[in-house]
């Protein structure tokens, strides 16, 4: 039978929903199976394909939590027919025949090894690159009957090994072994890098027959694998083996809740109470077709709400990691209403724990129903002591040594702004500006501007008004003085009208603080005023922005001096906070939004629905649709647009700022401007991200000292070329319980780097380096940990020890002199799992552009070159680096991928009885799988769990308020 349409598996699952009634709440997987399998199938007859998709409707968080446990419940229930499998296309590694079947000693032959064989499989440590190792291999008739050893072959084949025999058996010349009789087949291993180094061989028999060539034929296979590795190598091998199973705890349910004492709130009447804007119970046939049809003005909030629910939900899920159980509290010295409780990670905001947050706590030996659970609030956060208040109920029996378990929650605060920026930008009709269209005024530009010309025409651009209502875009290419050129406009603006008021905003609170520091100088002090949320610790704010040196103080400034500025920086969820204060629309002139590309679109609006006037209002977006954009938990949040900020939706899909297709180059200038000019990196390292991305029209203008600083660096394979590809054949490793994958051998071409850039720092004209001026970035939060760790473990890198080590996400916006790349992936197994999940170098273009454009004056990049080179924009780059002599470390021209070994076994026709070719995930520790049916894929989650992202990315919570 066919495959059921979505329409018709939705309604199965409304039917199921309805037919619950007033048992929807339940839980119990069992219970749930037994209502579905004795009660609700005699009403309706549905077909198990039709539970393949019933994860579509899991749009609310009840839904979303009840259909999880009931769709793991019904995969279980699938009838054996049912064949859950990849296709070979999906990456999985593929078994032609059972394993056991293939590695079994059979037909009277047995082949045992030297070293000995595990399970099939011979694993062996090389500690001398170089030095020749030798396996044999000892074939041994044990039968009754005669037996022809036919032919034998590697099936991966790689320069570091070869194969010896002393007859040279093949199928022209095969060897009868007769009862009792043996011989001897050697692998030599000459192996001249670090790295995993596996071969499949393949022995190949037949019976003597009569008459001759009648008997069939039957193989046994061997697995090679040779390690050769560091004593550091060791140190950061896995610490235990990889066991995916947790044992998580329940948060209980049945509790009484004792609210806390929360901080003393800054008195002022601009911080007030925001209200939630509540999502619409529209039913989920409405949901559904939300999902399936473009953004418009008509849908905006309706989608908006679906979507931000749909992200909050995985967050709620996701911040549980960070639970805490049997930990104590100490009483704070200064203030005895105040207890303190240390938070592992608080400090690089895993979790984010900001002054006000709510923390919830009970005893950990109280067991009686109902739990009483004591609500704290967040008083102050000091490195990972964060001080709590509780109500006096917990305060009068609190004593030393006292054992709770903590919940984490999120802070909701930001997606309530959303929620109400989505409703507030329908009801002050933004439409204009959310989706424009022509209606541009045409003014003559003003101004006289010097230096960089693109520069010029956009702050010209943005002092004429030539774009609005629709927003003006500065599309800036990584080192093209994005900022800068805001900053420029900003000034400009300011100077062109006293009753100019200008709002500029950022995502993040670095961001703020860089504009404002640039503003300051060409902005009057008493007229520019860096607004911070009360929750942000005063300690990270620099001093020089509103600093009162009378009074050692942060200037606080009423709501009526705040109005009278002419220049107001904010973060954009902070911007919601003047919304609240009564700041009329259109108050504003001017709202700039710097690094637009990496807020969501209802984050982005914060700032400007019920600021921005539609009509007179000028809005500008900067930033680069070609780099990273927000950061996204969930899956189905990114799947339907979530992760597309409002800069990259206008750049893709509004023709105004799209070039022209008349035959004449470049954008139309009313509305945007691309910068050119390169000001950051040696043309080397900008050649491929300027091809791929920017079509070539990037200019080179980096000071010419700084980017060829390490052009003549004795370590690069070509003097000249500052762009470095080691090909290393690793292993994707993980281990206990953690998801996130490590590259131990990849990290030992990293320290070798490393050590020879602090041997030759500041020698033959190289600069001095310090650990600001190097940055590690690697996809896996386990591979930076192991980083970090080689770090502290090297000693003759103690002085480096501070080198920031991150993901893609955390060095977006920065750069660095030295950038060395770990890619980490060695293994086609986990390629599939990585684009489904947006993980990973490959097949996120966006991942690798920012990866490659950080780099000054020296790029390294580390990784396996047979993997990377299934990927179309890794294959340009590692042939450029081969072009230009940049590429090092082992050939991957000699090795061969997991789908040679498959294929060649496959050519080779042999099989025994009984073995049916079947499909497998090599990895059975899994956490989803893929069902296919009718050639239709679809991933299902097998449990409620933390996002892929979490599990293996780990990135930092945002604390940007």
């Amino acid at each position: 039978s066919r495959m059921p349409s979505l329409k018709t598996t939705y309604e199965v699952g409304l039917d199921f929903l309805e037919f619950l009634g007033q048992r929807i709440s339940k839980t119990d997987r069992n219970e749930l199976r037994d209502i579905y399998n004795f009660e609700f199938k005699r009403f309706v007859t549905v077909t198990q394909s039709h539970l393949l998709s019933v994860w579509h409707i899991c749009f609310t968080r009840f839904i979303h939590v009840r259909f999880c446990f009931i769709l793991s419940l019904y995969l279980k229930s699938f009838p054996s027919q049912w064949h859950i499998s990849l296709k070979k296309k999906t990456h999985c590694h593929v078994c032609l025949s059972f394993r056991a079947e293939l590695i079994k000693d059979k037909g009277g032959v047995e082949i045992t090894s030297d070293p000995k064989a595990t399970k099939g499989k011979v694993t062996f440590i090389i500690k001398e690159q170089g030095k020749l190792f030798v396996v044999k291999f000892h074939i041994v008739n044990r039968g009754e009957s005669c037996v022809y050893f036919t032919y034998y072959t590697a099936l991966h084949k790689m320069r570091c090994f070869t194969l010896v025999d002393e007859r040279r058996v093949n199928r022209v010349s095969p060897l009868l072994l007769c009862p009792g009789e043996s011989y001897v087949v050697e692998v030599h291993y000459k192996v001249h890098h670090h790295g995993h180094f596996p071969a499949t061989m393949y022995f190949e028999f037949c019976p003597e027959a009569d008459p001759p060539g009648t008997a069939k034929p039957f193989c046994i296979v061997r697995e090679l694998e040779a390690v050769v590795q560091s004593g550091l190598a060791e140190t950061l091998g896995p610490e235990s083996p990889y066991n995916p199973k947790q044992n998580r705890r329940l948060r209980p349910e049945n509790r009484i809740l004792e609210e806390g004492v929360p901080p003393e709130r800054l008195d002022l009447s601009i911080y007030l109470s925001i209200y939630l804007s509540i999502c619409l119970s529209v039913c989920l046939s409405v949901y559904l077709s939300l999902l399936d049809t473009q953004l418009c003005m008509k849908n905006y909030k309706e989608r908006f709400h679906l979507l931000l629910h749909l992200e909050e939900i995985q967050m709620e899920v996701d911040i549980k990691k960070y639970d805490l159980y049997g930990k104590t509290m100490t009483l704070d010295k200064s203030n005895k209403k105040l207890l303190i409780l240390k938070v592992p990670g608080v400090a690089e905001n895993r979790p984010s724990v900001l002054r006000g947050d709510k923390l919830n706590v009970c005893l950990s030996e109280d067991r009686n129903q109902p739990i009483t659970v004591y609500e704290g609030y967040v008083h102050s956060v000091e490195l990972e002591r964060v001080k709590l208040g509780f109500s006096k109920t917990l305060l009068q029996k609190f004593v030393k040594n006292m054992k709770f378990n903590v919940e984490f929650s999120i802070n909701r605060f930001p997606i309530r702004l959303q929620h109400r920026a989505v409703e507030l930008a329908c009801q002050h009709r933004l439409g204009d500006v959310l989706f424009p269209s022509d209606k541009g005024t045409g003014l003559t530009m003003t101004g006289n501007l010097e230096n960089n010309p693109e520069q010029k025409a956009a702050v010209q651009h943005i002092l004429s008004g030539t774009s609005k209502p629709a927003p003006y875009l500065i599309f800036g290419p990584p080192g093209t003085g994005k900022t800068v050129t805001v900053v420029e406009a900003i000034k400009q603006v300011n100077k062109s009208k006293a009753t100019t008021h200008i709002l500029a905003c950022a995502p993040s609170n670095s961001a703020c603080d860089l504009l404002c520091e640039r503003l300051l100088g060409y902005v009057d002090a008493h007229r520019l005023y860096r607004l911070c949320a009360p929750s942000r610790d005063p300690r990270t704010v620099p001093q020089k922005l509103n600093w009162n040196k009378d009074h050692n103080s942060f200037i606080l400034p009423s709501r009526k001096d705040l109005m009278d500025r002419s220049v107001i920086v904010v973060t954009l969820v902070t911007a919601g906070r003047l919304v609240s204060g009564g700041f009329a629309k259109g108050h504003f002139t001017h709202i700039f939004i710097d690094e637009a590309g990496q807020a969501v679109e209802p984050e982005c609006i914060i700032g400007i629905a019920g600021l921005l006037d539609p009509v007179k209002g000028q809005l500008v977006l900067a930033g680069d649709p070609q780099q990273l954009g927000p950061i996204l938990r969930s899956p189905l949040a990114q799947l339907h647009g979530l992760g597309q900020s409002l800069l990259e939706r206008l750049m893709t899909q509004n023709a105004l700022y799209q070039k022209s297709q008349d035959g004449h180059s470049g954008y139309d200038t009313r509305f945007v401007t691309k910068l050119l000019r390169n000001y950051r990196s040696h043309p080397a390292i900008l050649k491929i991200p300027n091809e791929l991305f920017y079509e070539n029209e990037l200019q080179v203008f980096a000071n010419q000292m700084e980017r060829e600083a390490f052009c003549c660096w004795e370590h690069l394979p070509k003097k000249g070329f500052p762009v470095v590809f080691h090909g290393v054949m690793g292993k994707d490793d993980r281990e206990a319980n953690s998801p996130s994958f490590f590259n131990v051998t990849e990290i030992e071409v990293i320290v070798s780097y490393l050590n020879k850039l602090m041997q030759t720092q500041g020698k033959k004209g190289l600069p001095k380096l310090s650990a600001n001026d190097i940055g590690i970035i690697t996809p896996y939060r386990k591979q930076v940990e192991k980083i970090r760790k080689a770090l502290n473990t090297v000693a003759e890198l103690n002085k480096w020890k501070d080198i920031k080590v991150g993901s893609v996400e955390e060095f977006q916006g920065q750069e660095r002199k030295v950038i060395v790349v770990s890619t980490v992936r060695s293994s086609v197994n986990y390629v599939k799992m990585d684009q489904d999940f947006n993980i990973g170098f490959l097949s996120n273009e966006k991942r690798f552009n920012v990866a490659m454009t950080r780099a000054k004056a020296l790029l390294a990049v580390v990784g396996n070159p047979v993997i990377l080179s299934k990927d179309p924009t890794w294959q340009r780059f590692i042939r450029y680096c081969e072009l230009e002599q940049g590429y090092t470390g082992f050939d991957y021209k000699d090795a061969e991928g997991e789908e040679d070994v498959v294929s060649r076994l496959a050519s080779l026709k042999i099989s025994s009885d009984g073995m049916q070719p079947y499909i497998t995930l090599s990895d059975q520790k899994c956490n989803y799988i893929m069902c296919s049916y009718d050639s239709l894929c679809v991933c299902v989650c097998l449990d409620i769990d933390e996002s892929p992202l979490q599990q293996h990315v780990h990135p930092e919570w945002r604390s940007e308020q």
